[in-house]
């Protein structure tokens, strides 16, 4: 059997119908998960647009039905088996819908099993390592009329990274992945046994995406990874920062995640005098009680982030430190708890995720039998949001008077986000397009924006022509 070479032979392949008429064959790409996800779709569906397919507005237009999936937690599978039942009916009345799966809970043990007993209907169902071979598989499944399962692991860098994207979700911010894999092996965590091992791009080829990306009007790029401190292409971290800081007409470059073991002292001078760093880093604590840090096998203690922290403030004032909490973990005391607690009070975390343990099966913590009652994790985390929520609300409060460069998301209803990442609405004036800056007074705060109105800075700013417009609109 031949493989298509382009994007003549699906657009007649996919339903007898479509070789008889000009109307293309449309796709719908549902992502789960975090921002590396995020990515990966975009370069799938540069791909689909490749063959020849468009962009369906809604699941229920669209001719190919694909789920770039996630099993970091156990409600992010529940809502992909969820919504795949519902497709079953779908199916039914549409017997030219092709359906896939892909992503991080297709790598788990038995998935492909339990796909074949419980969804025949699914099409096509691949893992992280081969999402490049996409075009292949969907032909084969078309062709054949029987599913295609492959699920590779692979040490290799995945090849889907030389895929330009030419649609992205913001026209303005672009991910990039720098890093795949994870070899730190948190006690509770899937990711390693899914993404496998750490593999780092060369930097290089990072720069040259990077670049690319800046050349098609992109202001800002996320450098992405499971623990982006470790990455290890031939330079360190700070020094990619640097280089990556020298492209030519990038305005901001962020990165996620960090691991705080390997958050070194020369990251925090980089973050400091880089013009283009953001002053906003994501530090996952997920306990304060350095015996659960020590369960979890996080590898620092309760003091050993603290003193990080400490040393960032320090070095940054007005540093925003973002974090994530698993509140529940098993084993975890009240007095566990209260460590947690002490240590959102001292650090005062801008913004924080909080998630109740979910077990995942494979992992050293699924094997644990003293679980926290239910009821006790629900009342812990209510305390904990109690405790973050406040001191969220009055950090925002502190910007009330000061003046903010905003980079603008949605010209629509007129957002965006500073710097430090915090979103920003503010009164809309003209000619506003996603990655303009424009710098805002700021009026209000809530726990989770502040909101204030577009000014004109001084002359020799940069965005004195763009403000002056939003003043006199």
């Amino acid at each position: 059997m031949t493989e298509p070479q382009d994007c003549r032979y699906l657009l007649t392949a996919h339903n007898d119908s479509l070789a008889q008429t000009t109307v293309r064959p449309r796709f719908f790409v549902r992502t789960y998960g975090c921002q590396m996800n995020d990515r990966d779709s975009e370069k799938m569906t540069a791909l689909l647009s490749r063959l020849g397919y468009d962009a369906a507005e809604g699941q229920d237009d669209a001719d190919f039905i694909l789920y770039n999936t996630c099993c970091v937690r156990e409600s992010a599978e529940d809502k992909v088996f969820g919504h795949l039942s519902r497709l079953k009916r779908a199916k039914a009345d549409k017997p030219g819908l092709m359906i896939g799966v892909c992503g991080c809970m297709t790598q788990q043990p038995d998935i492909a099993q339990k796909f074949q007993e419980k969804h025949p209907y699914v099409n096509l169902v691949f893992g992280t390592s081969n999402r490049h071979r996409l075009p292949e598989f969907l032909w084969r499944a078309i062709q054949t009329g029987k599913p295609v399962i492959d699920i590779t692991e692979s040490d290799e860098l995945p090849e889907i990274e030389d895929i330009p994207v030419t649609t992205r979700d913001f026209p303005h911010k672009a991910g990039v992945n720098i890093m795949y894999g994870c070899d730190n092996f948190c006690a509770y965590c899937i990711v390693p046994y899914v993404r496998g091992r750490e593999r780092s791009r060369p930097p290089e080829d990072i720069l040259r995406e990077a670049e690319s990306l800046a050349d098609d009007g992109v202001k800002e790029v996320m450098l992405l990874g499971q623990n982006v401190n470790s990455y290890g292409g031939g330079v360190a971290f700070p020094e990619l920062l640097r280089q990556v800081n020298a492209i030519s007409g990038l305005e901001r470059i962020r990165f996620m995640t960090s691991h705080p073991k390997d958050f070194s002292d020369e990251l925090i001078l980089a973050i400091r005098d880089l013009p283009k760093v953001c002053k906003h880093v994501h530090l996952p604590l997920q306990s304060g009680s350095t015996r659960v840090l020590a369960d979890m096998n996080r590898m620092y203690s309760q003091e050993d982030y603290l003193a990080l922290a400490a040393r960032l403030q320090a070095a940054i004032p007005g540093i925003a430190i973002t974090t994530d909490i698993i509140v529940g973990y098993p084993g975890e005391t009240e007095e566990d708890f209260l460590a947690t607690l002490d240590v959102a009070r001292q650090i005062r975390f801008a913004g924080a995720f909080t998630f109740i343990y979910s077990k995942r099966s494979g992992t050293p913590a699924a094997e644990r039998e003293d679980t926290v009652p239910r009821k006790e994790i629900s009342e812990r985390f209510d305390r904990l949001t109690a405790t973050l929520y406040p001191i969220m609300e009055e950090i925002n409060r502190t910007k009330i008077g000061k003046v903010i460069d905003v980079m603008v998301e949605d010209s629509q209803s007129a957002k965006g986000r500073a710097d430090d990442h915090t979103l920003v609405h503010f009164t809309a004036c003209k000619e506003l397009k996603p990655g303009d800056i424009v710098p805002v007074r700021i009026n209000e705060a809530k726990t989770f924006y502040i909101s204030g109105d577009a000014i004109a800075p001084h002359p020799s700013s940069r965005n004195f022509s763009r403000a002056r417009e939003c003043e006199s609109a």
